[in-house]
């Protein structure tokens, strides 16, 4: 089942000369429960692309269709909340509240939203990657690498549609990536979470079930 579809997909900025083209016409289709890497150098277009998938920028035409939804046919309020409930994000930056403990932070999206935690969902994700002891524990009090699991975590905890990952182990070493991404993979297979990464990381690509490259906003492998 196709979770995942973007049509056309096209962002300018600027016109005339100095128009730069960050997507060209992207057509793109992610199957529910796959993990893919969007891979690109500096300026190829893949951060936009993510940002388009995830309904944090409008295109300047094309469609993104998420679970069933064209989300840009949605006005800005109901685009937010559509994000809220149906996609989940783990950037660079962990982006954790620092002043929340580490449970507090991952049930943060669901409270938010005026929802019910799932906490036996939620325990076993906690579990799965290995932060059962450190609940209480503000963010200052981990490492990089703990602070992404938390991060991961907090994403899953909505039981999104789809979680998108930008640079997920840039702010972290080579072992500790591997392992953070290691996690990432086997919380997508057990929760059946389709996984969409951004990197430039030729090594972290290889462990997503399928790499996509795009260079001057196309797509040149699918």
């Amino acid at each position: 089942m196709t979770i995942l579809e973007t049509r056309d997909l096209k962002k300018y900025y600027g016109a005339g000369d100095t128009q730069v083209k960050a997507l060209d016409g992207v057509d793109l289709s992610i199957q529910q429960g796959e993990f893919v890497a969007i891979v690109g150098t500096s300026g190829s277009g893949k951060s936009t692309l993510l940002h388009m998938l995830g309904g944090l920028d409008r295109p300047t035409s094309g469609t993104v269709t998420v679970d069933g939804r064209d989300i840009f046919g949605l006005k800005d309020e109901a685009l937010t909340i559509f994000r809220r409930r149906k996609i989940g994000f783990v950037f660079q930056s962990y982006n954790l509240v620092p002043v929340l403990s580490v449970w507090e932070n991952i049930v943060l999206p669901i409270q938010l939203d005026g929802g019910k935690v799932d906490e036996a969902y939620v325990q076993e994700v906690i579990a799965t990657l290995g932060l059962e002891k450190k609940l209480a524990n503000l963010p200052n009090q981990l490492s990089g690498g703990q602070q992404q699991r938390v991060a991961i975590a907090r994403a899953l905890a909505t039981k999104p549609a789809i979680l998108l990952a930008d640079e997920p182990t840039g702010n972290l070493d080579s072992r500790t990536s591997q392992d953070v991404l290691g996690l990432m993979k086997v919380t997508g297979q057990k929760f059946a979470q389709t996984m969409v990464m951004i990197t430039h990381n030729e090594e972290i690509a290889q462990m997503a079930d399928r790499i996509v490259r795009i260079e001057d906003g196309r797509i040149v492998t699918r």
